[in-house]
């Protein structure tokens, strides 16, 4: 696996020469933010874990586009859009909707789940294989689905 640390450093000295604030402005925050977990746990970060940095950023972006639109903040809702563009271009490959619905399939067959009252057991089984590669609610909200079927 790549080491995306360094592929943040390289965009950042990329968009410093271009001039590009947005850009430069998200790249130095998800690397503060990588950094102040490295400083909280006293050791350097592994692919993975930087990897989940960028995911919780991610989310955490994505919350705040929910609530601006619901605030009616078109300009908040904008940025935030922005920002987790620039976000996603360091993310692992992301899976599909349709893929995802496969694997909740295939948890769902796995754990003989009947309905919405063994959505624990398909999670459980389905989070595992599609960590870092996926939103969490987007998980919830396929598995949600296919079992109240």
């Amino acid at each position: 696996m790549d080491d995306p640390k360094a592929k943040l450093q390289d965009a950042l000295k990329a968009a410093m020469i271009a001039k590009d604030i947005m850009r430069r402005d998200v790249i130095r925050m998800i690397l503060s933010a990588v950094k102040q977990v490295e400083v909280d746990t006293r050791r350097e970060l592994t692919p993975e874990e930087v990897y989940a940095v960028l995911q919780k950023e991610a989310k955490t972006r994505r919350e705040s586009i929910d609530e601006s639109q619901k605030a009616g903040r078109a300009d908040a809702v904008e940025e935030g859009l922005r920002e987790l563009a620039i976000l996603e271009e360091f993310l692992p490959q992301q899976l599909s909707r349709e893929q995802i619905a496969a694997l909740a399939r295939e948890a769902i067959s796995q754990t003989g789940a009947a309905g919405l009252k063994d959505m624990g057991k398909v999670m459980g089984a389905l989070m595992p294989k599609v960590k870092g590669m996926t939103d969490g609610k987007l998980v919830n909200d396929v598995v949600r689905e296919l079992l109240s079927a």
